[in-house]
């Protein structure tokens, strides 16, 4: 069974020198210094399952953490303006690295995005600056503290009688279903966002909701994918056609064999989509 994706990360985050502006600018000098190598539209480049890494920039950088005591940085040049968030070469890339690696890009990816949208002050208008290594944006103007927030999003599968509740949006490669899932709202639980999302996609209504795991997702922008598995209280489906093109059950010999890539009822998502890592487990339950 596959691990969670982008998890594992082993850079050490190295909050201390977010407040020791001395102590950051060696950092920065620092003979070992890195930073992640992305193409113009933000794929990584990968070598042998690892990430690529290059001379420290002139420009604008955040630190993401130390790898054995060497610094690493991203470069806030870039902020995806434009750029499709999910390619195939950058699903490709993705793809190809090791455990772990991937944790550093989506953290990367994400602090950089983060950036790009934040240039002026969302309480007075004015232009921001980066501080604290790169983990907040300051106002000069009103002096208000800027610092990136995750997004939370509920991702699950319904079961019902050995079988479980998928759909599929129309953006998809032909034959692939997934998990359901939506953004928390505000005033709203985690098994109350399940309920409401499977019921407002499917027409499904599902009790008993359980935890199974969670996921950093940088696409398009920083989320927390929760994963939960709920019990569907009947299995007839009212589709909400603006949400998805189409939602099936499929009994858990054919989950199995798709994961297997035997073929069968529908394609999979990628091993690094936590709706993977929900199916893989639900399957073998």
């Amino acid at each position: 069974m596959s691990a969670v994706g982008f998890t594992g990360g082993t850079l050490d985050r190295a909050d201390r020198l977010r407040h020791d502006p001395d102590a950051l600018a060696a950092a920065m000098r620092d003979p070992a210094a890195r930073v992640l190598d992305l193409s113009p539209d933000g794929v990584p480049m990968v070598t042998d399952g690892r990430l690529g890494w290059s001379a420290m920039p002139a420009g604008e950088v955040a630190l993401l953490g130390l790898d054995g005591g060497r610094p690493r940085f991203a470069a806030l040049a870039w902020a995806g303006e434009g750029v499709p968030f999910r390619s195939p070469t950058l699903m490709a890339a993705l793809a190809s690295l090791r455990e772990g690696e991937a944790a550093t890009y989506a953290a990367a990816r994400s602090l950089i995005q983060w950036h790009g949208r934040h240039g002026f002050c969302g309480n007075c208008g004015h232009a921001t600056a980066p501080f604290r290594a790169g983990w907040g944006r300051t106002c000069p103007q009103c002096r208000a503290e800027h610092f990136p927030r995750v997004d939370p999003v509920v991702i699950m599968l319904a079961e019902h009688e050995d079988r479980v509740l998928l759909g599929r949006q129309r953006s998809w490669p032909a034959g692939r279903y997934s998990a359901l899932a939506g953004f928390l709202e505000p005033g709203e639980s985690i098994e109350e966002a399940v309920a409401r999302e499977v019921a407002e996609e499917t027409g499904v209504r599902v009790a008993d909701v359980r935890y199974v795991a969670s996921q950093p997702w940088p696409f398009p922008h920083a989320q927390l994918m929760i994963a939960c598995v709920a019990r569907a209280e009947g299995d007839a489906i009212t589709l909400d056609e603006h949400e998805l093109e189409d939602a099936i059950w499929v009994p858990r010999q054919a989950v199995a064999e798709a994961l297997a890539n035997e073929g069968g009822a529908f394609v999979p998502p990628p091993p690094y989509a936590i709706a993977r890592t929900l199916l893989e487990r639900w399957a073998a339950a």
